[in-house]
């Protein structure tokens, strides 16, 4: 069967990334790797994974490499052992015991397909999606998870289906997309690197699918995220280093800083229902516009030691 090195990254996160390990060990495919990528963690994730989970292989980074440089370091590892495929899966996840199976059964199935993902829910709404894999207008430099907050009812069907992205929570990806397509951007740091080397498997010629029998539960809070200065920053940043990568036009562009940015700017500046409250992150949108114009990648906010995620 075909070899599975299963990568999770590492935080600051021991207690999810416990919970997620232990819901690996019940999957019903026999012939995987687990790898667990240590981002240079404080709270004594390293001692406690190999206490608790001798068998899983652990590699120390050392230091905060982000989302893209820590999966990098498990995805080189992967290469060298020689597997057929690399399972990259957030550390505050679950995943049902047949979803790998049924992940690898659509990739087999059809050599075109490069990267698959499953349906990914709110752990907290088991049945609410939050991903049924990702599209991108291309008009408007938009990106945005299929099926958001929709009930699963059987609308995607039981078959692959193809998308324009998987989000880098759970995704499955051939070993012949790392041989033509290169590893993760590691200048975009933590968030759109998935979508950018999705956009590049798929120019490569390799199909991108949303396996809808496979299931993984996700431990994310939108509305943290949406008032979190350091997620828009680098949502803000990098989705203009990925227009920049993937070769918008100058109508994206227009309607990116104009339309969007600049409009927001004026909103939160000007408006009295938003004055005081939307100060960090204006800030952080302009510094992000900022480094983005400079060419400054990579982390440029540190982000807080206690936060324990490194997520999509």
């Amino acid at each position: 069967m075909p070899r599975v090195a299963v990568v999770v990254l590492n935080w600051n996160g021991l207690a999810d990334t416990l919970e997620c390990l232990e819901s690996l060990a019940r999957l019903d495919y026999p012939a995987y790797e687990v790898v667990v990528v240590d981002n240079g963690s404080t709270d004594g994730s390293p001692a406690a994974i190999r206490e608790r989970f001798p068998e899983v292989t652990l590699i120390e980074t050392g230091e905060n490499l982000g989302y893209a440089g820590g999966n990098n370091a498990g995805l080189r590892y992967a290469w060298q052992q020689e597997v057929d495929y690399v399972l990259l899966l957030n550390n505050d996840t679950e995943v049902a015991s047949a979803s790998l199976r049924l992940l690898v059964e659509a990739a087999e199935a059809d050599l075109r397909i490069g990267i698959a993902g499953p349906t990914i829910y709110y752990h907290d709404r088991p049945d609410v999606v939050w991903s049924a894999g990702g599209a991108i207008d291309w008009r408007r430099g938009t990106t945005w998870m299929v099926g958001l907050d929709e009930r699963d009812t059987g609308q995607f069907g039981v078959g692959p289906r193809q998308v324009d992205f998987v989000t880098g929570c759970a995704l499955l990806v051939k070993r012949p997309v790392l041989e033509q397509v290169g590893l993760l951007d590691e200048r975009f740091f933590l968030y759109y690197e998935e979508v950018e080397w999705c956009v590049r498997a798929r120019r490569a010629g390799f199909e991108i699918v949303h396996v809808p029998q496979a299931h993984v539960w996700h431990k994310i809070m939108p509305g943290a995220q949406a008032d979190s200065p350091l997620v828009h920053y680098y949502m803000t940043r990098n989705r203009l280093l990925f227009l920049k990568t993937t070769g918008a036009g100058w109508r994206v562009w227009t309607h990116v800083l104009l339309a969007e940015y600049l409009r927001t700017l004026l909103s939160w500046s000007t408006l009295p229902r938003w004055r005081g409250t939307r100060g960090a992150m204006r800030r952080a949108m302009l510094r992000a516009i900022g480094d983005a114009w400079r060419g400054q990648w990579g982390q440029q906010l540190v982000m807080r030691t206690t936060s324990k995620k490194q997520v999509r």
